[in-house]
């Protein structure tokens, strides 16, 4: 009689076997093969001017991470439409996206500006984005994306910006009065801060500022910073430049997508455009410290004359924040909500940032003897 046995796989094919299997895990990772989907992706920047640059930089990084499954094609202000209607387009499938700021859309709801220059509360840009992230902001802007207005968009802020000046004049504004009648451009929450300053507000998208200060249409404006400032010309028709204000203390970039063809992406795309967004916001902020700097020196050594804001023209500021804010608070019940939480925010987050940070100036000026 024979004995029937049965043979146990031995250890070394065990290991053999699951080291097989653990080759196949790492080559086949579990993510889609779909085909490319390539989108059309508008800036409400001219071409030549950094924040371009800026849109150039996000799409990039998500071009080369998606490796070659998304491709945005970048396009400049007024490629499909003008810049002020890029919103429109992305929210009818017009365009797939696109690169702007919040503050161009607080036509339809004067709270979307808080999402792009919300009042000085003391706090920047930095503070104002981790409130987008960690203060319940990003639910307050989907809210009033697809609650408020029903827009068929996702966004994302990114990128934040430094505070902007109070803007280039033919003459040197010396106290508040000086802004009232004034001829001035400016965009979103901005313009009813400075018309209830007395100052007759122009709104005009970038490329059209400066011939609109050549042709005396307007007699002082703001765009933002010193190297798209100087892009756009504006040291060739004013050499009057004051730096510092409270118009304009915390702002960042939107980027927006239609939200029916963001949903049909896979997930791991969409989250490549989520971290590119982080990603391109923190090297944004690198960029903007070197290029800023260097052309700042390069409108001084150009005979441009760098003035800063009276105290008295801040103060009055503030003054005309605290009478914007109550009205609009007053007239608009979502843009009193979100100012509550940015003020819950500030109020918390600031407290700590004050406590703890020395003043800065002072370690420069010690140093540098500025």
């Amino acid at each position: 009689m024979t004995k029937t046995t049965t043979e146990k796989p031995s250890r070394r094919r065990f290991l053999a076997a699951a080291a097989a299997g653990g080759v196949a895990t790492v080559a086949m990772p579990n993510v889609s093969n779909a085909q490319t989907v390539n989108w059309k992706f508008q800036s409400t920047w001219p071409a030549k001017d950094i924040f371009h640059e800026f849109a150039a930089d996000f799409v990039t990084r998500v071009n080369d991470m998606s490796g070659g499954r998304l491709k945005i094609e970048l396009l400049g202000s007024g490629a499909v439409v003008p810049a002020f209607q890029m919103q429109d387009a992305v929210n009818a499938g017009i365009l797939d996206g696109g690169h702007g700021v919040c503050a161009y859309w607080y036509g339809k709801n004067k709270a979307f500006s808080l999402f792009g220059t919300p009042p000085a509360f003391g706090w920047d840009a930095h503070s104002f984005l981790a409130w987008m992230n960690y203060g319940g902001g990003y639910a307050l802007y989907n809210e009033l994306v697809r609650d408020v207005l029903k827009l068929n968009l996702v966004g994302f802020l990114s990128g934040p910006m430094p505070c902007q000046p109070l803007g280039w004049f033919k003459k040197e504004l010396k106290a508040a009065d000086d802004l009232k009648g004034l001829k001035y451009r400016t965009v979103g929450l901005a313009a009813d801060l400075k018309r209830e300053m007395g100052a007759a507000v122009t709104i005009l998208a970038g490329g059209e500022i400066v011939p609109a200060l050549e042709r005396g249409v307007i007699d002082g404006a703001e765009f933002n910073n010193p190297s798209s400032d100087s892009l756009l010309g504006f040291q060739d028709v004013s050499k009057v430049y004051m730096l510092q204000s409270w118009h304009q203390s915390a702002e960042s970039f939107e980027l927006i997508f239609n939200k029916g063809k963001f949903d049909a992406l896979p997930n791991e795309l969409k989250a490549i455009i989520k971290f590119s967004a982080e990603s391109a916001s923190s090297d944004m902020l690198w960029k903007a410290t070197d290029r800023y700097s260097k052309d700042f020196e390069a409108l001084k050594a150009k005979g441009v004359n760098i003035i800063q804001t009276p105290d008295a023209i801040l103060d009055a500021q503030l003054a005309a924040w605290d009478k914007v804010i109550d009205k609009l608070s007053a007239e608009n019940p979502f843009f009193k909500k979100v100012i509550e939480s940015q003020k819950a925010w500030v109020k918390r987050t600031m407290a700590y940032e004050t406590a703890n940070t020395p003043p800065y100036q002072k370690a420069f000026q010690h140093f540098f003897k500025a």
